[in-house]
């Protein structure tokens, strides 16, 4: 137990990683934002059929 201050050493700090800018047309955009809404309307559609929490057995 000789080596009691090696045991719990804070780890190095890391440097962040840059992030990738994309650069998109108003159109492509729009087609994003359009899918994005479409799925959004499929799923809420899709849980409004699903049975609301089923009686417990006990």
């Amino acid at each position: 137990m000789s080596d009691v201050n090696n045991t719990f050493k804070k780890a190095p700090k890391r440097k962040p990683t840059k992030a990738r800018h994309v650069s998109v047309s108003p159109e492509m955009r729009q087609a994003y934002a359009d899918l994005i809404k479409e799925r959004e309307e499929k799923a809420e559609t899709y849980g409004r059929h699903l049975p609301q929490d089923p009686p417990r057995g006990r």
